[in-house]
């Protein structure tokens, strides 16, 4: 069992369920709402109708619960409420078309709501509307105000207004629309008699447009508002009568009433108006008497012709054109219609000049000049049987106009260009316009110009090419068929314009004093022309280059230009151009400059090539020298030529000349070594000391020239040239051979038999470089700068034959005496033809 006492355990209950019910929210739902129109969902119009709104919530004990009900049309809001009832309503009373729609109630209670079902009210029947007007009596185009109402309707409304009358169909006169139940409008009647006005109006529904029933017919008198005039007299009117116009207006009050002509008011008065005048010609025409009440107005016409009893009087000159100098006759003159109407001798004729000192008479006779000019009239006054008037011409204005004077010629701007086309002006200084000019050249028209206007000039277009040309232009004027010709001339036109000449075509001269310019020396170009007006430009020009070389202006016909120092690049073509103020540039032709070299350059060429030719020329016989060799034995060398032309050889030796003694000699080589052993060491020896030279020189060979040998130690090889009567090879060229006379087979023991052998084979080897430096040689006369490379060559395979030579001397027997031997060749080869290997 529980110790605890039970009133404590019934406490601690009740406790804990208080504060179980202190933190609950309170609870509740809506259950249903709905909506209820009474008395039926469809009435007449008129009927008093209850809308609804039931709500059904369920909660627990909240006490004073507040519902917001909300009714709605066509998703309208048209009327709200809050209560802490479950129902509330909303009345139409009387309900109209206008309430027609879709209903719908809303509740909100708290933070929760609920819409009820849509439900449609349609409130069949519209209310006949009531036309109004303000007058039921108008006049004819008077304006007047009508109302058409539907008081018990709900706007907004179209209203239409309609027209009839007893017979035909009706009209629809006005629409508009209103935001209200009423419309007022303004209308006008323009039909005299019976008219009948009605309305109705127009609803616009969600569901569709309601037109109502029409008003009742309103009866309207349109009456006219036309004023009676009368004129007095009725029949003839004369000017100088007394004329009388009644206008009124009859069983209306509060009329105005008008006399208007040519719409200018003569007189208004109220309901009625008479007016008095006496009538000129003038008045002739329509009165127009005229009733206005507010917007109502009436008109009444009645033409009156007023009769002339004289003319009005015309002013007339005798001369259609009047100058200075000339008289001419102003005369008045009047036609009398009713000369009964007149009383005899009662006209009286005045003429006045600018209004002013009248002339008693129907004439005036005068001299036209500057006075006289002015605004004449003539003024004629009348009297008939009733009343006198005075008559007036129209303005005659009389200006007298001027005669042209002598007109004067000129060039437009004061300047001419000979041969260019120019304006020439043709202007009298005085006379009245219009003036006809006429431009002639020799006697000839050349064109006309008339001038109509001031400001406006005679000019014409002319070209001259000769300045006397000018004398033969003249000018005629004239303004008026009857006057003479005024004729100018144009001797003033040489005195008066400034004329230029184009120039002529320059010319361009070169002055030097030679033929050509050597560089360094000074040249002058000269620019001259034949003709034109100073100053002159001239300008200079290198063709090629850009820009003037230089521009000079002078009134002079010539004009040199200098060119200082000249350089080569200073040579090619020049030209130069002229013009003056025609501004018409000419040209030159092309003058050509041709620059030398200089003098000293020239001699330094010359010496450079001198000194060349002296090179090659050493060149040339430094290579042709044979060497000196030692040789043991002394040969024979025999030239034989291979064609029929005659070359010989002179030989000069000493040793040749024992040969030629010894029988034993003969045959043998000149290269060979002497067989002797005791004189073959000795020449060997100063063989191999002293070289060989060979000097070949070119001169005209002698055919008839037998072998000469000189007796000299030197052997000089001569090369001539022989053209007479000798023919030539085949192949265009000669060939020497070598043959050795005495080809001796001795061989010698150990190294000395060899170094024999290789010596000849070098002098072998040195006769074709010489061969070979003779080729290069006759080429040179060609090509002058292969030939210097090929004696080059040349040169090395001699000094190569010379070391070999050496060579062999050494080879020799070193001990054979001293005796030395100079062998020195001379070679005569005819050089007609090419020397080839």
């Amino acid at each position: 069992m529980d110790p605890r006492p039970p009133n404590l355990l019934l406490l601690l209950t009740s406790l804990l369920h208080v504060a179980q019910c202190d933190t609950t929210q309170p609870s509740y739902t809506i259950d249903s709402l709905g909506l209820i129109i009474l008395p039926s969902s469809s009435v007449r119009s008129g009927t008093a109708v209850t809308l609804r709104c039931q709500v059904s919530i369920s909660h627990d004990n909240i006490p004073d619960l507040t519902h917001a009900f909300q009714f709605t049309r066509d998703n309208v809001l048209i009327h709200s409420a809050n209560t802490t009832e479950d129902s509330v309503e909303y009345k139409l009373d009387p309900a109209r078309a206008a309430d027609s729609g879709s209903y719908q109630c809303r509740v909100r209670v708290k933070d929760k709501s609920k819409a009820s079902f849509e439900k449609t009210l349609n409130v069949t029947g519209l209310q006949t509307p009531i036309l109004h007007l303000d007058e039921t009596e108008a006049f004819e185009n008077a304006e007047f105000s009508a109302t058409c109402s539907a008081p018990e309707e709900k706007g907004p409304l179209t209203f239409r207004f309609y027209l009839r009358f007893r017979t035909g169909p009706h009209r629809m006169l006005k629409q508009l629309p209103s935001i209200g139940n009423s419309a007022d409008v303004t209308l006008v009647l323009r039909q005299l008699g019976d008219s009948f006005l009605y309305c109705d109006y127009e609803m616009y529904l969600p569901s569709g447009p309601r037109k109502s029933s029409s008003s009742n017919d309103t009866h309207v008198l349109v009456k006219g508002l036309v004023p009676k005039m009368t004129v007095t007299p009725p029949d003839e009117i004369f000017e100088g009568d007394i004329l009388e116009v009644v206008c009124k207006v009859e069983e209306v009050k509060d009329v105005d009433v008008f006399l208007i002509k040519n719409k200018r008011i003569l007189k208004m008065e109220k309901n009625a108006l008479s007016h008095r005048f006496r009538v000129q010609k003038d008045d002739s025409g329509e009165l127009v008497c005229k009733a206005e009440r507010h917007s109502a107005q009436g008109e009444t016409y009645s033409t009156i012709t007023v009769k002339e009893l004289v003319s009005e009087p015309r002013l007339t000159s005798n001369l259609r054109d009047i100058f200075e100098g000339d008289e001419f006759t102003l005369t008045c003159s009047v036609k009398i219609y009713y000369p009964e109407r007149i009383s005899n001798n009662s006209i009286q004729f005045d003429i006045y000049k600018d209004n002013l000192n009248p002339i008693k008479s129907d004439t005036y006779k005068t001299v036209a000049a500057p006075d006289k000019n002015g605004n004449y009239t003539c003024k004629v006054q009348t009297t008939s049987s009733v009343h006198s008037f005075v008559k007036e011409s129209q303005k005659l204005i009389i200006k007298a106009k001027v005669p042209v004077s002598v007109p004067k010629l000129s060039v437009v701007g004061g300047t001419l260009v000979l041969g260019k086309p120019f304006q020439l002006l043709c202007h009298s200084s005085s006379g009245t316009l219009p003036i006809t000019y006429t431009l002639n050249f020799f006697k000839k028209a050349l064109g006309v110009r008339v001038v109509r206007l001031p400001g406006e000039r005679a000019v014409f277009n002319c070209s001259v090419s000769r300045s006397t040309d000018l004398k033969e232009f003249s000018c005629h004027a004239r303004n008026s068929p009857t006057k003479s010709l005024q004729t100018g001339h144009g001797q003033e036109l040489q005195r008066s314009t400034k004329i230029i000449e184009p120039v002529s075509k320059p010319e361009l001269k070169i002055k030097s004093s030679t033929g050509d310019v050597p560089e360094g020396h000074s040249v002058t170009l000269v620019c001259s022309v034949e003709h034109g007006t100073p100053p002159f430009t001239f300008s200079w020009y290198h063709v090629g280059k850009e820009g003037a070389l230089q521009s000079n202006t002078s009134r002079t016909m010539e004009v040199p230009y200098t060119i200082h120092k000249v350089k080569s690049e200073d040579g090619g073509e020049y030209y130069c151009e002229s013009g003056n103020s025609a501004n018409e540039i000419r040209h030159s032709d092309v003058a050509r400059i041709r620059v030398t070299m200089a003098a000293w350059k020239k001699a330094l060429i010359a010496f450079f090539c001198i000194l060349l030719i002296l090179l090659l020329i050493l060149a040339f016989i430094f290579k042709k020298c044979p060497r000196q060799f030692k040789r043991r034995r002394t040969g024979e060398l025999s030239v034989k030529s291979a064609s029929t032309k005659m070359e010989r050889l002179s030989l000069t030796q000493a040793e040749v000349i024992e040969a030629n003694a010894t029988p034993g000699m003969m045959g043998k080589s000149i290269w060979s070594e002497h067989v002797s052993g005791s004189d073959s060491d000795d020449q060997n020896s100063v063989a191999a000391a002293e070289p060989q030279y060979a000097e070949v020189q070119t001169r005209q060979a002698d055919p008839n020239r037998d072998l000469v040998i000189k007796g000299t130690n030197t052997v000089n090889s001569e090369v001539r040239n022989s053209t007479q009567g000798v023919p030539v090879q085949a192949e265009g060229r000669a060939s020497v051979q070598y043959t050795l006379l005495n080809n001796e087979t001795s061989h010698r023991e150990g190294d000395a038999g060899h170094h024999e052998d290789d010596a000849r084979h070098h002098e072998d080897d040195a006769r074709n470089h010489e061969d070979d430096a003779g080729h290069l040689e006759e080429d040179a006369g060609h090509h002058e700068g292969d030939a210097g490379h090929h004696k080059d060559d040349a040169r090395h395979h001699e000094d190569d034959a010379g070391d070999h030579g050496g060579d062999a001397g050494h080879g020799g027997d070193g001990n054979q005496g001293n005796h030395s031997v100079q062998d020195e060749h001379i070679v005569e080869i005819d050089n007609s033809v090419d020397i080839r290997e």
